[in-house]
């Protein structure tokens, strides 16, 4: 029979054995605390893992549609991975703004975002669904554009000083890419400047209101100067107005409201592209090179020149900014013109 040990070398023993396992425990535990704290990183690093879905606010065939079409191409071949064009109008741009705000801020869910989600829509509905500073990222931006005040050719004033005695007995109905788009705004802006008796026509989009200015259903349509400008060369639509400083180049008969003497008629357009909030920084760095490189593109830059954007490049920090000053400056406006959706 052994000898037994002394009790002191018993706990000798014990004690080493217990330092053993729980160094051990603690190195594992520290391994896998350590690879969950890596994994955002990780996670970000690898990004885009799968295809992305750039989701514009108004129906297809409308500025916004215009220009996410055409970055989409060359971001997909940038970031390796397809990227999806999913309209979802209505409510002045809030229910494809809400649905941004709502997605998981991994970069997948982005926005083009302009002034009608961001500006003037959520704040033309009975419940502000959004606050649009703090509940985007604000990504980066894309280009601006006037906004256009058009005539059908047969059925609507010859120019934007005949529109008082046109717009005599209620003829001067306009219409606009929606209730709470930027040409519904300006449409009320007008309306309160040259003091006329007009009647808003909401569209559901910009492309079914061409098809009715065109046809003579409405004499007059008011929007972004983007998608009017083939209309306008061909004669079918008359340029009455383009609310910018200077003469847009691709339509260089049409005046300016400044040389109209209408000055607080002055509004442009933003194109830009956003996320919800919080997205990873690694995640809105790479997007934000990605999208400034489409936009000095020389390809890109004379498309846009042909819609009658003036491309336009932005940080992140920079937009952000842009966004929440147009937001501050045209809310006495988009109050004023009491617009509801």
């Amino acid at each position: 029979m052994k000898p037994l040990l002394p009790a002191r070398s018993c706990a000798r023993d014990l004690t080493r054995a217990l330092t053993r396992a729980l160094t051990c425990d603690l190195t594992r535990t520290l391994v896998c605390f350590g690879a969950v704290a890596l994994w955002p990183l990780a996670a970000s690093a690898a990004y885009p893992e799968k295809p992305l879905r750039i989701v514009v606010t108004f129906a297809a065939g409308g500025a916004s549609d215009i220009v996410a079409r055409a970055i989409s191409e060359p971001l997909s071949k940038a970031l390796g991975q397809p990227v999806i064009v999913d309209n979802k109008p209505g409510a002045g741009g809030t229910i494809g703004g809400l649905e941004v705000v709502r997605a998981a801020p991994d970069g997948y869910t982005l926005m083009l975002s302009n002034s009608t989600p961001l500006s003037i829509g959520p704040f033309t509905v009975p419940k502000q669904p959004y606050d649009p500073g703090r509940q985007f990222t604000h990504i980066a931006m894309l280009g601006i554009a006037p906004v256009a005040i058009m005539a059908n050719p047969k059925t609507g004033p010859a120019t934007l000083k005949d529109l008082p005695k046109y717009a005599v007995g209620g003829a001067a109905n306009f219409g606009s890419g929606g209730p709470g788009s930027i040409g519904h705004i300006v449409g009320e802006m007008t309306k309160d400047a040259m003091k006329l008796s007009m009647t808003h026509v909401p569209y559901r989009g910009g492309a079914p209101m061409t098809t009715d200015l065109i046809a003579g259903t409405i004499p007059l349509g008011i929007d972004v100067i983007t998608a009017y400008v083939p209309m306008m060369k061909s004669g079918q639509i008359k340029g009455l107005a383009v609310t910018s400083r200077s003469r847009s180049p691709l339509a260089p008969d049409v005046p300016t409201v400044v040389e109209l003497g209408l000055p607080q008629l002055l509004a442009e357009n933003y194109f830009g592209v956003s996320g919800p909030a919080g997205l990873p920084k690694e995640v809105t760095d790479k997007l934000s090179k990605a999208l400034a490189d489409i936009v000095a593109d020389p390809a890109i830059v004379r498309r846009f020149e042909e819609l009658g954007i003036t491309a336009v490049k932005m940080s992140s920090a920079e937009f952000a900014g842009f966004v929440n000053k147009q937001v501050n400056d045209w809310a006495p406006a988009i109050k004023a013109a009491d617009v509801k959706n």
